[in-house]
């Protein structure tokens, strides 16, 4: 099969696309037709080494975690997908070595869930890591709901733009931190922007200046420092990016596949409650531009890598 994949760690350079032997599909796995795969940014942080520690590397490693396609076989304990199943997954082993980078993906079935039938394989691709991570940190790190007022830091990023969604959908009052160029877009998604920057802090306290309830973090670093200043008394804060939340009460989350999470976005998605931007989309071959674009960080929505099957 034809695959991304690296065999040192390094930049985007190291990525290299040929072929390489169609994965083996266990009793507990389905082998998946990949038709996209989102890139996040743990795919670079793993090529770059900086998981090492972590999780074992079986080079060459295929990167990639979330991925869209079409079940072509499941495995002798797996009744849950029938082939041509179109299914969604957050495809992350224990080890790094077999991603989603490739034409095709032997992925466990706790990884897998049905394809919301209203979205494309672009869009469908968009949702696992950045939905799953959202849907978590929301309900069970900070538990939002009906009446909280949350601050969603990078409100307008791939897990943002899902927190924000969730979060109105729960019945909360949603402030997002963004770039200006992204306000009318959060606004559209029922959230009242703000912008990065100096005088952050204050202009969070005009919107609440009782403080809010509850704060997602997705930044770290002086992000996360100023963030429990802007908490009401008993208010929550989880962060993705920074483990040093937990020196302010906060929890850290990492994201875990979880099945019914996943079938729940995908229900959420075919409910019209989640939308997914795909900011750019590039053909396998073209990963490393996919990559490299990720890393400047300055990128509203998903970017997505396809597999072409038509030629």
């Amino acid at each position: 099969m034809k695959a991304i994949s690296y065999r040192r760690y390094g930049g985007p350079e190291v990525l290299e696309y040929g072929e390489l032997p169609e994965p083996k599909v266990g009793p507990d796995h389905v082998l998946v037709k990949v038709r996209a795969a989102a890139v996040n940014p743990v795919d670079w942080k793993c090529r770059e080494g900086h998981m090492d520690g972590l999780v074992d590397t079986v080079f060459p490693v295929i990167p990639g975690w979330d991925v869209s396609g079409v079940v072509v076989q499941p495995g002798l304990s797996v009744p849950e997908f029938a082939v041509g199943d179109e299914v969604m997954g957050y495809v992350r082993e224990d080890f790094l070595s077999r991603g989603t980078f490739a034409e095709y993906v032997a992925a466990p079935v706790r990884t897998l869930a049905r394809k919301p039938r209203n979205l494309s394989f672009e869009e469908a691709a968009g949702i696992p890591l950045a939905g799953l991570t959202a849907y978590q940190v929301l309900t069970q790190a900070l538990g939002v709901g009906q009446g909280d007022t949350i601050l969603v830091h990078a409100a307008a990023g791939g897990v943002g733009s899902m927190a924000v969604q969730l979060a109105h959908h729960f019945g909360a009052r949603v402030i997002g931190t963004a770039s200006e160029p992204s306000h009318e877009h959060l606004r559209d998604l029922g959230v009242e922007p703000v912008t990065y920057g100096e005088g952050l802090a204050e202009r969070v306290r005009a919107l609440a200046p009782d403080g809010v309830q509850a704060i997602f973090d997705t930044v770290g670093g002086d992000t996360l420092a100023l963030s429990p200043e802007l908490l009401a008394s008993g208010g929550r804060l989880a962060s993705i990016a920074d483990p040093a939340v937990t020196t302010f009460g906060g929890r850290y989350v990492f994201v875990r596949p979880n099945t019914a999470d996943l079938y729940r976005l995908s229900e959420l998605a075919e409910e019209e409650v989640l939308e997914v931007h795909v900011a750019r989309s590039f053909p396998l071959e073209k990963t490393a531009e996919a990559h490299r674009l990720s890393q400047e960080g300055h990128t509203r929505g998903k970017i997505v890598v396809t597999v072409d099957w038509e030629s």
